[in-house]
């Protein structure tokens, strides 16, 4: 086993704000008024960066996005004028946008564009239950796209807090502090898609992988790994995997590790599943459901 050498090795206290934070000028968030104006009769389908036109704004999303993709691997967009849209007007917003950084790829159970990201009630506990259904605390994950982006519209009462953790700066305290358990890591490990009880809902694939180039890439989320085990032909997790497992959450919940951050209204963060691991506070809403959380979660797909 040995450390991977990469951009995205990185621990919060050695970066600027400025190095992952983007606040967008008068004149961009003016550009995002007049296009989500400009294509209110278009679909959500319809929108591109050539339909959502964003001159000076866009070229800064093309680059960001390669240059996510060879550098940390997040950024955060900060002042996304959604005081000034209704609800549809924020997902315009919110597709228009990304449309610059990559394309947009279905979600959810019905292949959906975007989705809510709301507390419906839902059981955390069910085997089938969305992360996005309800207000408990997330385990640090990846998502299985290029590119996860999260529209806050409302924040919560309280907490809801996201926390980003790299998983190339984890893997190599892993390889320094236990090569046994990182070489375990590149074994395959079983997956589950939440998508029914048949066969066709687990799958495996390694935590770590690294490519002929020498790049990691990272396929972890506990909530699901620990939910694959109701599959009838899934073999328990081993001492050794349990052991990896507790490794990993000790070390993302490590705040030598975590970058956390209080996404406010209008931020819009953007995160390169390959390069970083995020999880979510558990929160207490509004009483008043028009001012309850309400994010919205794109995934995007890259060439990158």
């Amino acid at each position: 086993m040995e450390a991977v050498r990469s951009a995205a090795d990185w621990r919060p206290e050695e970066l600027a704000t400025d190095d992952w934070q983007l606040p967008l000028t008068a004149k961009h968030r003016a550009e995002v008024l007049a296009a989500v104006a400009a294509t209110a009769e278009m679909t959500l389908a319809d929108l591109s960066p050539e339909a959502f036109v964003l001159p000076t704004l866009g070229p800064i999303l093309h680059c960001l996005a390669t240059g996510m993709h060879s550098g940390l691997g997040f950024t955060l967009l900060r002042g996304v004028p959604v005081e000034d849209l209704d609800e549809q007007g924020c997902e315009r917003a919110a597709v228009g946008i990304a449309s610059h950084v990559g394309g947009i790829a279905p979600q959810g159970p019905d292949r959906a564009r975007l989705l809510h990201v709301r507390d419906q009630g839902a059981d955390p506990l069910r085997p089938t239950t969305r992360s996005y259904q309800h207000n408990q605390q997330l385990g640090y994950h990846a998502d299985p796209t290029d590119i996860v982006a999260l529209l806050c519209i409302r924040p919560a009462k309280s907490g809801g807090l996201s926390s980003i953790v790299s998983p190339v700066t984890v893997h190599n305290e892993i390889v320094r502090t236990r090569p046994d358990l990182a070489a375990e890591l590149y074994r395959p490990w079983w997956h589950d898609r939440r998508s029914g009880d048949g066969p066709d809902s687990f799958f495996q694939r390694p935590v770590y992988s690294v490519d002929s180039a020498g790049r990691l890439t990272t396929h972890y989320g506990p909530d699901y790994m620990r939910s694959a085990q109701r599959g009838d032909h899934v073999p328990a997790l081993t001492p050794q995997q349990e052991t990896a497992m507790n490794l990993i959450e000790g070390l993302t919940h490590d705040d030598r590790f975590a970058l956390t951050m209080d996404l406010r209204a209008g931020d819009f963060q953007l995160l390169d599943n390959s390069l970083v691991l995020h999880s979510r506070t558990a929160y207490e809403d509004h009483p008043e459901p028009q001012r309850r959380r309400d994010l919205i979660r794109l995934w995007l797909a890259t060439d990158a």
